[in-house]
């Protein structure tokens, strides 16, 4: 009896261990459903990757998920460490509508170890207005994953307006992983309503002979990257648009030649094209990659931007030296890069959504061209923009207000709340 007795309390304290193990699992599981399930705009773990390309540059890719019932622009911040240094990225995001996916990916040249440690990202991001793109891919037999490991597919422009300069992004999948971010090759101009064109997306050549899938399929209409260099004594800011990467701009001394690292490791010819401010008007360019002439275009848009564009060749990597440019900067440098008054222009006539012009305003407060009190902040933003500032964006875009009424304008509505950061 003294033993079955013994037995008994043994049985009734290893019953309340496994109680008690087991109410623990279940609250630390519910803490990690509650964590996922209010995670609205979150990088999921499993589709988060860093790795070696097939040119030794390390590469961090990954999905940003929105899971919100409102647009958003979110912010990614990366960070790298390698022997004894840490090196951050911080990544401005395409709008993301609502219950939308779309995938990111940087390059880190400064990474020179073997072993690189990638850290979890930090994610923010501000509200926006962005409907889905009117672009659908057509998940029929006409996608088709070749034994090469690229995909082939076609688009489909469902909308009742015209899309330019689409992008198409992807994520490759292979060994029950992640293994790469991919985008179109070929450089789409525009896509009418109704028109069906095709596309191609080439994976990193160093992970072709492992990916199984692709998935996250996302049209994009964002696809210029915004670049900031040191020309002489202030800051030059330009853009580009490319099927290939671009990293390390620099200027010499006199200001007159921008060279600037860049690759394209995919089998096909892609496209580039560079959209740099005036200084004089009278710049004429010149453009090599490893010092061989490169066959170029030089133009000048509507908004007076001048515009280098040239094809890159399959497999090719090094220096482009860009010559011609005029010593200084351009008039509106110090105040207001020209890009964001180029998108005032734009969307006063309708030309680009609201979350593109917001994108503008956001780097004129994360730059400190306008800042406010940090009392005058608030926790979460809230992009909500009245009618009227469409007007005076267009007067500004026109020269009709200057620089500094415009930026009186913004700091203005957030301190009146009716923009809040």
């Amino acid at each position: 009896m003294k033993n079955q007795h013994l037995d008994s309390k043994i049985l009734s304290s290893l019953l309340q261990s496994k109680i008690t193990f087991l109410l623990i699992g279940i609250i630390f599981a519910s803490l990690l459903i509650s964590q996922f399930a209010f995670a609205e705009v979150f990088i999921p773990p499993q589709e988060y990757i860093g790795y070696f390309d097939y040119e030794g540059v390390y590469t961090v890719g990954g999905n940003v998920k929105n899971q919100n019932d409102y647009a958003v622009i979110p912010t990614i911040s990366i960070s790298v460490i390698d022997g004894g240094n840490t090196f951050t990225k911080i990544i401005s995001h395409v709008p993301i509508p609502s219950k939308t996916d779309i995938p990111f990916k940087t390059k880190f040249p400064e990474v020179t170890g073997n072993a690189p440690i990638l850290l979890a990202p930090e994610l923010k991001f501000v509200k926006t207005k962005k409907d889905p793109i009117s672009i659908e891919v057509l998940y029929d037999k006409t996608l088709i994953k070749h034994d090469d490991g690229h995909v082939t597919g076609r688009i489909h422009n469902n909308g009742n307006q015209t899309i330019f300069n689409p992008k198409i992004l992807a994520i490759a999948h292979g060994n029950g992983t992640v293994l790469d971010v991919v985008h179109n090759i070929e450089y789409i101009d525009k896509i009418e309503p109704g028109q069906i064109l095709e596309f191609s997306m080439y994976p990193d050549p160093s992970i072709t002979d492992h990916i199984s899938f692709y998935s996250c399929f996302a049209p994009v209409d964002t696809t210029v990257v915004p670049v900031t260099t040191k020309k002489n004594g202030g800051d030059f800011d330009f853009r580009y648009d490319s099927g290939a990467w671009y990293s390390a701009a620099k200027f010499n001394e006199e200001g007159t030649t921008l060279t600037i690292r860049g690759y394209n490791s995919y089998p096909l010819e892609t496209y580039a094209n560079f959209e740099f401010p005036q200084i004089s008007g009278k710049e004429k360019f010149n453009v090599t990659l490893n010092d061989k002439p490169v066959k170029f275009i030089q133009s000048i848009d509507e908004n007076k931007f001048w515009h280098v564009a040239f094809t890159v060749g399959p497999t090719s990597q090094g220096i482009l030296k860009i010559t011609g440019f005029e010593k200084g900067l351009p008039p509106e440098i110090s105040k207001i890069p020209q890009w964001i008054k180029t998108n005032a222009n734009w969307w006063s006539t309708d030309q680009i959504p609201d979350s593109e012009f917001l994108e503008g305003i956001n780097f004129l407060f994360e730059k400190g061209i306008v800042v406010v009190p940090s009392n005058e902040l608030t926790a979460k933003s809230n992009w909500k923009l009245p009618v009227w500032i469409k007007t005076t964006a267009g007067w500004w875009s026109e020269d009709k207000i200057s620089d500094d009424d415009f930026l009186s304008m913004i700091e203005n509505l957030v301190k009146r709340k009716i923009i809040t950061i």
